[in-house]
Order: C-alpha cells, then structure tokens, then sequence
C-alpha cells in the first residue's frame, strides 16, 4: 500500500525565497525519464547553475541505470543543496520514494530512486510523478505564475498533463499523467497491453508512423511536417493536434483549468500547431460558466519545466 503523504499544496511559506548572500541556498532537481536521465542546481528563484545528462538504453538493466543516474549526480559535487526533487516518468510511489514500474524501461519497476540519490548526494530526496512537478515548475516560475488552476502538458517522447486546481497539485495514490486515458474504444496497441490509449495516438513515435504511412519518409520532426508544403503533410500534422486536443478536451471537460501550457515537441508546430489544439478546445472542451480555454506554448530555448518542478517539491516539502 502506497504510504501517506502530505498534498501538494501552494501556501505562502513554500514560495520561492530569494537566494542567501552569494547565493550559497540551492536547491537540487532531477529529471527520469526513458533513456535519459538530466540533474540541476538550481538557486532559490529558479535559474539553473549547473547540469548535467546521461543517457541509457531503454533495454537496460539496473546496472547501467544505476551508472546513468551517478554520471548525472555529479553536477551536485562541490554543491550542498537544500533536497533534491526527483521528476520521474511512469507510476511511483512518492512515501516509499520507489518508481514503481515505466512500461518502456522494465529495469525501472520498483527501482528506488530516492535511496540512489542520497547514497550517491547525501542530501534528502523526494520523488513525484514527472506530470505533476512540470505543472508546478510552470506555477513557480513559469506561464502559470498568479494562477490557482492550469494544465502543463508534456508531448513528444513522454506525454501527460499535470493539473493544479484550486491551488493544489492532483496527485492522488496511483495516479498517472493520463497518457493512458482511453479514448478510442479500440484502437492502435499501447505499450502497457492495452488499446485506445491517448499515448498510442499523440507521441512522437505516432506521429514518425503515420507520416511514414502517408509517404513522407522515415524519421520526420513536427517542424519539418508543418513547414512542408505537401498536403499529406498539413494532414497528418492536424490529425495529430487533433489527437492531442482529444485527452485535453477531457481533462478541460473535468477541472476546466482554462489554461493549457504546452512543452516539448509542441513547439516545433509554431503558432499553426497551437491554434489548431486551441480551436478544437474551444470548440469541444467549452463548458458552461468555464473559463475559454487558452493554449500557450512553452518558448525556452531549453525546457527546464521538469527540473524547475523538481526545485519546487524542495520548495513546498520544507
């Protein structure tokens, strides 16, 4: 049984601090995901001082994960930061401070990643899923800042959604990011067996298929399918807005969060992309006294949103 473990809650006291003199208070951040594994220091108000990745085969074992992790944890050498948040893809289990299983990666099923990191760092460590920390590196420091309720959504490799509501992270026992929402009754096979999965229609792997399918070629990015002038392309890059906004319209159906911030492989679509997702909310997801819902799309030259989350579970766990 999952243990207890306080909400993830914005209060006044765990709002970022401004950093000490010399800025000596850090905080610390990693970022788990398949095959990658990215870790920071970061100051009190957020920006990055260091970092550093590794990466690892999905097909790995413990070994090379262990040693993926380790080469990552050496950005925190010579640092002493106040914890570490661990962002974390797949289900976990933030009391034991355990992933619990990442269909993708079977060595990560029960991997403790929070007893790694204090052995690797000696500093306290929690684990959240990766969906709900994003939000909160969005509330902290991002597009979310002054809101109480809002959506952050990851595309690409890795999707899902975090939603603050009423100034609270939902990260109820078991939860997901809701990748593996079913929203076809069948459907393309999922990597977690099942079928009608939103993950099996709006991640990059879809997207590579279906433009394949089509005619396009092998290994082709959103950028290059929205900039072409093939109408195969144009098709393909609205069936997959499309497809995103289709888990979207439910979560906006559920909590109208209003606004929706996108990261990841969403800014590669540029301004077509978000207006697409946007028009079909508007269109699909509007209900009665909501809030319109609001697409925006994350403009970082490098999405720390992860990371930054990772930072904000130091912050609301002190």
């Amino acid at each position: 049984m999952a243990r207890e473990r306080p909400p993830l809650r914005l209060v006044p006291e765990s709002r970022p601090a401004p950093a000490g003199p010399g800025g000596a208070r850090t905080l610390g951040a990693v970022e788990l995901v398949p095959g990658r594994v990215r870790a920071a220091v970061l100051t009190m108000s957020g920006r990055v001082l260091a970092r550093e990745e590794a990466v690892y085969e999905v097909s790995a074992g413990r070994r090379e994960i262990d040693a993926a992790l380790a080469r990552a944890a050496g950005v925190f050498a010579g640092h002493e930061p106040t914890g570490i948040g661990v962002a974390a893809a797949g289900l976990v289990d933030p009391g034991a401070g355990l992933i619990i299983e990442v269909n993708d990666v079977p060595a990560l099923r029960g991997y403790p990643v929070t007893e790694r990191l204090r052995a690797l760092t000696g500093r306290p460590v929690r684990v959240e899923h990766r969906a709900r920390l994003q939000v909160l590196g969005d509330r902290w420091f991002g597009a979310g800042r002054g809101r109480r309720t809002f959506a952050s959504v990851s595309t690409g490799e890795v999707l899902g959604v975090g939603i603050l509501y009423d100034g609270e992270v939902l990260a109820p026992h078991g939860g997901r990011s809701g990748a593996h929402m079913t929203v076809a009754a069948s459907g393309n096979r999922c990597s977690c067996g099942g079928r009608g999965c939103w993950k099996s229609v709006a991640t990059t792997r879809w997207l590579r298929e279906r433009a394949r399918e089509a005619g396009l070629g092998s290994g082709l990015t959103l950028g290059a399918l929205v900039t072409s002038r093939d109408p195969a392309a144009r098709a393909v890059v609205e069936e997959y807005a499309a497809n995103l906004a289709l888990g979207l319209v439910n979560v906006q159906q559920l909590f109208a969060p209003g606004l929706f911030v996108l990261h990841g492989e969403a800014r590669e679509g540029g301004e077509r992309f978000r207006t697409l997702i946007e028009e079909r909310l508007r269109a699909d997801g509007a209900s009665v006294a909501a809030e319109e819902p609001t697409v925006l799309v994350s403009a970082a030259a490098v999405d720390d949103v992860a990371l930054l989350g990772g930072a904000g579970l130091v912050l609301s766990q002190r």
